[in-house]
């Protein structure tokens, strides 16, 4: 690569002297990786102000068809040389719920986006909001209102309309006082009110200007139709079979595919939409199949055999199949991370009231020894809680490091007056011993490593730990009624670097703080980063947050994991990427 032209390309793109596509282009004719450029790309839009109306004029986002020209510069994507058949991805996890409104795991996820819109979805070139039902939206003059259009020749599967009123539907439910969706705070948090203006257009009014306002509205409400769910009580959606999948004429989308069924712990199974609007995302394949295997043996096993076209590999195995010519592995930086939660309320749990307890529990663990050989080197070390997608990641800003120190973590615990007073090897308060359980998701190969590491080197400071596997709903469903005194899982996190969710006080009842944290420094601090509309201000308040909470340890950030997948090399027009695993399914087409 030829530098000083690379920093002049850089220095044009930041002085908005060219466009991403240009940028893009010309990176490439300087032999930069696509991988390089978009993740250049990712730290340019932190540094640049967030669509913001200059000198009272509105500010127009991209359009669907600027997101496809920038996607095609990326990725090229071929025209199916055999178009049809049955694309079948493995997983250890079975999913949880086919509704969007409900759903909080990622595996869910997979399935309800090929099935369901959402108005805008995370961009593949960079995880910022890009068209989805929307084919684009406008910032108005006033800083505070979006307004959003909608494709016109967009159809639910039933082949009714989508309009406006299924867009408002979708926010009334979500909002709605007793509704199951975990995302309710998160959207309510920032959002004044949202109106429809005609058929294909909704206005989203913002509380005041946001720095994340459509990632965190639009782009969190799944569309459902309102003529399918109109008549349900909000409090009954969960369990309502279009829910469950246990009536699929019930589970009715407007995406790329139509559901099929679902055999719980065996498959998940959708179809091309043939008449999908979106015609650009017709899928090639005939059918998509999401198979639960359940040992992660049996998973691989299953990739390097054919049952299979693609996987998400464990760590475990990533070096093996790095060697094995049949194999593609792909594997890319992430906005994952892995951590352990704590129930940090004192009436359901006082083990880890005093903040010197968690500190030792970080202190105690060799994270480097388990990024390097449990995830096999496809992880580092978190320092802080900003993942390395983020636009806040820069671990030189984390002022406490906890690195390796089992004697300080034992100096911590007799600080907060935790000792072995009965010789028994474990450390006791007031008569009560540091013991505790556990859980973590079964099926998962690196847990069946990770945890007995953990339960080790807490031993060896007095901490009684004994790891208990439940199947993977189980686990979210002691996130969800506070059931649990301490997990061990992973989470993903938005690249704008937004992190209240699951910190916020306002997030334990209706958001994804299962741990019950609440420090009101934290919320000022995310009052703030929400309302900083200069990207390089909020990034540093990101950064104050993401001290905040290493400090106070309000959960185990143990390491940020990159993400390795696995595919038969017949799979065309496969990209997964840190921003989006599965964006490239529905043109995916398979050599015969």
């Amino acid at each position: 690569m030829n530098r000083p032209e690379w920093n002049r390309l850089t220095d044009a793109l930041n002085r908005g002297e060219i466009d991403r596509r240009e940028f893009l282009s010309r990176a490439a004719a300087l032999g930069v990786s696509a991988g390089a450029a978009i993740a250049t790309l990712n730290t340019a839009s932190a540094q640049t102000p967030v669509a913001s109306p200059v000198d009272g004029a509105a500010v127009p986002s991209m359009t669907r068809d600027d997101y496809y020209h920038q996607l095609a510069d990326t990725y090229p994507l071929e025209a199916p040389g055999s178009p049809g058949g049955v694309l079948i991805y493995g997983e250890s996890t079975d999913i949880q719920t086919v509704n969007p409104i409900v759903s909080s795991d990622s595996y869910s996820g997979l399935v309800i986006r090929l099935v369901y819109n959402y108005l805008v979805r995370p961009s593949a070139l960079d995880g910022m909001p890009a068209p989805d039902l929307a084919d684009s939206w406008v910032q108005e003059a006033d800083g505070v209102t979006y307004t959003f259009h909608l494709n016109p020749d967009a159809t639910w599967h039933d082949g009714e309309p989508v309009t406006a009123d299924d867009v408002i539907f979708s926010f009334d439910v979500t909002l709605a006082e007793n509704s199951p969706s975990p995302r309710a705070t998160t959207v309510s948090q920032v959002l004044s009110e949202y109106r429809k203006v005609d058929d294909h257009t909704v206005q989203l009014v913002a509380k005041q200007p946001y720095a994340t306002f459509v990632s965190q509205t639009a782009g969190l409400v799944g569309i459902i139709p309102k003529h399918v769910w109109e008549d349900i009580p909000v409090d009954e959606i969960a369990t309502d079979p279009g829910s469950t999948g246990q009536d699929p004429s019930r589970v009715i989308g407007s995406g790329p595919f139509r559901f099929v069924e679902w055999v719980l712990g065996d498959h998940v199974t959708v179809t091309r939409n043939d008449k999908y609007w979106d015609t650009t995302r017709i899928p090639a394949v005939d059918e998509f199949s999401y198979r639960v295997i359940a040992e992660g043996t049996s998973l691989v096993q299953s990739l390097q055999t054919g049952l299979i076209d693609f996987c998400a590999v464990e760590f475990t195995d990533a070096p093996a199949l790095e060697e094995d010519p049949n194999i593609v592995l792909d594997t890319f930086d992430t906005t994952s991370c892995n951590w352990f939660d704590m129930m940090l309320d004192p009436e359901r749990n006082p083990l880890f009231v005093d903040r010197e307890v968690r500190q030792a529990l970080m202190y105690a663990l060799d994270r480097d020894l388990i990024a390097e050989t449990i995830y096999e080197g496809y992880a580092i070390r978190a320092d802080g809680t900003q993942p390395v997608l983020s636009v806040a990641y820069d671990p030189d800003t984390i002022e406490t490091v906890y690195t390796y120190d089992p004697d300080r973590a034992r100096q911590l615990l007799a600080d907060a007056g935790w000792e072995d007073a009965d010789g028994d090897g474990i450390v006791e308060k007031d008569g009560v011993p540091l013991r505790f359980e556990c859980h973590y998701s079964e099926g998962a190969a690196i847990y069946n490593q990770q945890l007995p590491y953990m339960q080790q080197a807490w031993r060896d400071i007095g901490v009684d730990m004994q790891p208990v596997s439940v199947p993977f709903p189980t686990l979210s469903e002691m996130g969800a009624s506070g059931d649990y005194v301490m997990r061990v899982r992973g989470y993903t996190w938005n690249v704008d670097g937004s992190q209240g969710v699951v910190f916020r006080c306002d997030s334990i009842e209706r958001g994804f703080n299962s741990m019950h944290y609440c420090n009101p420094e934290f919320d000022r601090l995310d009052d703030l980063q929400m309302r900083e509309l200069d990207p390089g201000k909020r990034v540093e308040l990101l950064q104050q947050q993401s001290n905040l909470l290493n400090e106070d340890v309000a959960a185990g950030f143990v390491v940020f994991r990159k993400q390795a997948i696995g595919s038969l090399p017949g799979l065309r027009n496969f990209y997964p990427n840190g921003h989006d695993n599965f964006w490239s399914i529905p043109h995916i087409w398979k050599e015969q």
